[in-house]
């Protein structure tokens, strides 16, 4: 049995004690990756508010949520499954409850299978059919394509992959209007160019990981700097990508001010990256986590805003 075989260390927990129940629960729990869903819904509630011009029914907000936290945490919950064999070998993600053997892989599938049912049927039935449709197609190309196909294949693995992770913008959208506008389709566009510069500076701190994994990301392939100028370029069309939402979606000053100021520290984050990068830093001195932490907080405020504009309703005018 090689350390990549999916068998090793998920035949029984390594701390030979049985679970309680509580325990039992927060293992599940930990295998729909909560701090991922948390991330996915920052951008799902905002999109909403733009939707609706002002703040839509609490009921269709706490509706969309749950069924968006169900649908995630099952694609989530997949993908734990499928790279268990990575995941034993990656010291960031040894801890995960099929690397220990607390919970079974036939266990997990089936875990993951009944939130996608439940993803799927809740979203229909309580939200609409187009929510419910748009979510259940992320989930499958997130596991079908991402997970299975890309991740152990190709360098651009998480460029593709990210647009599983921009779905949460088009089903907030469809939520509130039971359909997909250019205002939805740009803001899965940032989304989209968010998502390189946001993994790419993990990968380069866990790059020794990846490639004791044997996954190909794009810091485990390419030196540094490479990786670097593709982070700026993205971050680039990230940026170009929230201003043209300004007169798609006619939106007004709060949006402008927050998408300018927090694209503006977004790149000069990439920026110093690649300067870094260009003079030869170690990984201790390049601190690509930096830039990763921070696409967290741009993320945050560039949809607060989005949130923000439509209720105060000040008009953007030269």
């Amino acid at each position: 049995m090689t350390a990549l075989d999916p068998r090793a260390g998920l035949s029984a927990p390594r701390t030979g004690r049985p679970l309680g129940p509580w325990s039992t629960v927060g293992q599940y729990v930990a295998l729909t990756k909560p701090r991922i869903i948390e991330l996915l819904l920052v951008t799902t509630v905002p999109v909403m508010f733009l939707a609706d011009r002002g703040i839509p029914s609490l009921w269709l907000i706490l509706a969309t949520l749950v069924g968006g936290s169900l649908s995630a945490g099952a694609a989530n919950t997949l993908n734990c499954v499928i790279d268990r064999d990575i995941d034993a070998v990656m010291h960031r993600t040894s801890n995960r409850p099929l690397v220990t053997g607390t919970i079974s892989p036939r266990a997990a599938l089936v875990f993951g299978l009944v939130l996608t049912v439940a993803s799927t049927l809740w979203l229909g039935l309580l939200v609409n059919w187009l929510a419910s449709g748009l979510a259940l197609a992320a989930l499958v190309f997130y596991v079908g394509v991402y997970t299975a196909l890309l991740k152990r294949r190709t360098a651009q693995n998480i460029v593709w992959g990210g647009a599983a992770g921009c779905m949460p913008v088009l089903v907030g959208w469809a939520a509130v209007t039971h359909s997909v506008s250019w205002a939805a389709v740009i803001l899965f566009a940032v989304v989209f160019f968010w998502t390189p510069p946001h993994y790419w500076p993990l990968s380069m701190r866990f790059r020794e990981d990846y490639e004791a994994a044997h996954v190909p990301m794009l810091p485990v392939v390419e030196q540094f700097v490479v990786v670097a100028k593709q982070v700026v370029a993205y971050s680039w069309a990230m940026v170009a990508a929230t201003l043209l939402l300004v007169p798609v979606a006619d939106m007004g000053w709060v949006y402008v001010i927050g998408a300018v100021a927090a694209g503006g520290l977004f790149l000069a984050e990439a920026h110093r990256l690649l300067a870094r990068a260009k003079a030869g830093a170690a990984e201790a001195v390049l601190k690509p986590m930096r830039l990763f932490h921070f696409s967290i907080s741009y993320l945050t405020v560039l949809f607060l805003a989005v949130a923000i504009d439509p209720l105060l309703h000040l008009p953007f005018r030269f």
